[in-house]
């Protein structure tokens, strides 16, 4: 756990730093090689005081222009910057040509030289430089724990990683994410897109809390089997120090491009977890050759290539933005068939909308593989997290009834078969099969909790088909509508003009794109219109084809009491959540005989007059028809 004096000391080299250097992301970087310097400092005293040398401040030989020389490191040592005849200037100097050199010093192992890779000092002012180096000869280099959780601590400054869509992973959900996999201290385990290796730590945590007595043989070739990739030089350069201040004496991290260079296409793993960036380039990813899957987006490729590059058990836990399980496009209907047709997945978990606020307000998934699980299951376990233990404003500040024990507790009993009796967090579980034969095959569970919320209903209940229906997308305000601003909806009786209007029909106006901006969760209005109208593009309307068989103010009154909870669960997307007005076409709505119909309707006209709260899903008590449900629905628009 991170002391209080340790988090001092960080923040107060930030604050040394920050009026010089004010991207977080290079303060951490001119922290690391700090701390990494003053540390092989401290290495070189351990080992004079146990009667050897110092082996990263000495002389060496090296080669220079094809010649061996002797060069000596000892003048760049710790305590020479601190040297009471050494000018301010000086030390500048000094202390700039070290870290430009350490990259070459053949006295230390390749992890460090690696660390030390085109670092340079961004600065010159001597009064800062000083009052930094003071603030990092507070440090003192062990392997407790300590000093990694001093560093998880400066890294989740950082937030966002770069721009090709990293953002860290909250550690919360990371150790999460981890638990449910449960990896094993024999599996090989990877991070295809590892930034600054909170997975692979996680991971190696878990495993010696369930291990405690590993041998030194056992913790070695555990460490031999936690691998990560990176592209960004940077990332690579902070996962070392990170894992090697977790007690990774030799990190196995590697500078490698996943998508675009294949020479480690054949290495396998049994367990892979990871938050890829999924932030697509413009003009699209260039992908290698090995890809079966024909795309240029990102997200694809890299669910491609984690299903590719499972082995054995094939267990997996990554983050996924919304739009991979629903966008129609032909290649993420491919890569999802794909997941259904290898028996890999198990479960997904929807997260909440705020989880990387206050660098991203992105909704995403947490997909869950296990073959041994997903063979032995016929369906998929959708859990919806609402709470993560987190407010989800952009401060995320800690709050009670967090979601994720119930969630972990959930998922424990579906993988072993037990009853599930938790209540405490929203699940369902659909069929692979009507997965499969789903026309988009859709992995957001919460629209096949929409598509089944009539089948309860006392009445028959019909699937709104184009058979029944017609549904039309508004347009635009330069597309035969009337010039200027206007409402989301116009009515010709409203401005007494019939010129102009786009629509002359029956219709109920839905709007198309979330009225919250953020999530699902809100579909503010719903219309009724009757006649000539102009509807915004960002709504649409659903006509009926036979008034004998729907009546369309019923129809109406049937979607307005699914609002809030089904036709907002259609919305879908990333950030621009919106609703694909072709899964309108999926609705099933109760469906009383055309005479029923129209005296519901005639009530509930009566009831708006009076200005009664309307409550749906149609029983006949006593002869009188009452709107009523196992929850009660608000439908004033």
């Amino acid at each position: 756990m991170l002391d209080s004096t340790t988090k001092r000391r960080i923040d107060d080299c930030r604050d040394i730093l920050v009026g010089k250097v004010p991207d977080p992301k290079s303060q951490i970087d001119q922290i690391t090689v700090a701390l990494i310097y003053k540390f092989m400092h401290d290495m070189d005293e351990q080992a004079v005081e146990l009667g050897g040398k110092a082996s990263f401040f000495a002389k060496h030989k090296v080669i220079v222009n094809g010649k061996e020389e002797e060069k000596d490191y000892a003048q760049y040592a710790w305590p020479k910057l601190f040297a009471k005849d050494l000018s301010g200037e000086d030390r500048v100097k000094l202390y700039g040509a070290a870290l430009e050199s350490m990259e070459e010093n053949p006295g230390l192992p390749q992890l460090f030289r690696d660390i030390f890779k085109n670092t340079y000092l961004p600065y010159r002012d001597p009064a800062t430089l000083r009052e930094f180096l003071k603030r990092i000869a507070e440090f003192e280099y062990d392997h407790s724990e300590k000093l990694g959780d001093a560093f998880e601590y400066l890294l989740s400054i950082m937030g966002s990683q770069g721009d090709a869509g990293q953002f860290r992973t909250p550690r919360h959900l990371i150790d999460f994410m981890t638990a449910v996999i449960d990896p094993q201290k024999h599996e090989t385990i990877l991070d295809p897109a590892c930034g600054t290796a909170g997975f692979l730590i996680s991971a190696y945590k878990h495993i010696r809390q369930h291990n405690p007595k590993l041998t030194p043989d056992q913790r070695k070739k555990l460490v031999k089997n936690i691998v990560g990739y990176d592209i960004d030089p940077g990332m690579v350069k902070l996962s070392l120090v990170n894992l090697y201040l977790h007690g990774f004496p030799e990190p196995h991290i590697y500078e490698y491009d996943t998508l675009s260079d294949y020479r480690r296409w054949e290495e396998r793993y049994d367990v892979i977890l990871g938050n890829p960036p999924f932030m697509t380039p413009k003009g699209g990813i260039k992908p290698h050759q090995k890809f079966g899957i024909s795309a240029t987006r990102s997200e694809v490729l890299f669910l491609e290539y984690m299903i590719e590059h499972l082995q054995g058990p094939c267990k997996s836990a990554f983050i996924i933005p919304e739009g991979v399980l629903n966008n129609n496009g032909a290649a993420y209907r491919s890569i999802r068939k794909k997941l259904i047709d290898q028996n890999i997945l198990y479960g997904i978990i929807e997260l909440p909308h705020g989880v990387f606020k206050p660098y991203a307000s992105v909704k995403t998934h947490a997909l869950l593989l296990n073959r041994k699980i997903s063979e032995q299951k016929p369906g998929i376990i959708f859990i919806s997290v609402e709470n993560d233990g987190y407010t989800q404003s952009d401060t995320r500040k800690v709050v009670q009834g967090s979601q994720l024990p119930a969630a972990f507790e959930v998922l424990q009993k579906y993988q072993h078969g037990e009853p599930i009796t938790n209540n405490d967090v929203s699940y369902h579980i659909v069929s692979k099969e009507e997965i499969i034969h789903n026309r988009k095959i859709s992995l957001i569970g919460r629209t096949y909790k929409a598509l089944h919320y009539a089948k309860d209903s006392v009445f028959k209940t019909v699937r709104l088909t184009p058979d029944l229906i017609t549904v039309f997308k508004g347009l635009s305000p330069t597309q035969n509508t009337p010039p200027g601003d206007y409402p989301l909806v116009v009515t010709a009786k409203e401005i007494r003009t019939a010129d102009h209007y786009s629509f002359d029909t029956k219709a109920v106006c839905i709007p198309i794109v979330s009225s919250s901006g953020h999530g699902h969760s809100s579909v503010h209005r719903l219309h009724y219109i009757e006649g000539k109208f102009a509807l915004a593009n960002i709504m649409c309307g659903i006509s009926v084809k036979d008034e004998n068989i729907i009546n369309p103010r019923y129809l109406y009154y049937a979607l307005l009491a699914m609002k809030d909870e089904i036709i907002a669960s259609l919305m879908t997307g990333t950030s621009n959540v919106s609703l694909d007005i072709e899964d309108l076409y999926e609705l099933e709505i109760p469906l009383p005989d055309i005479d029923y119909q129209k005296k519901f309707v005639e009530k509930q006209i009566i009831k708006e007059r009076e200005k009664t709260t309307l409550k749906m899903r149609i029983v006949e008590i006593d002869g009188e028809l009452i709107l009523n449900a196992k929850e009660t629905w608000r439908t004033s628009s």
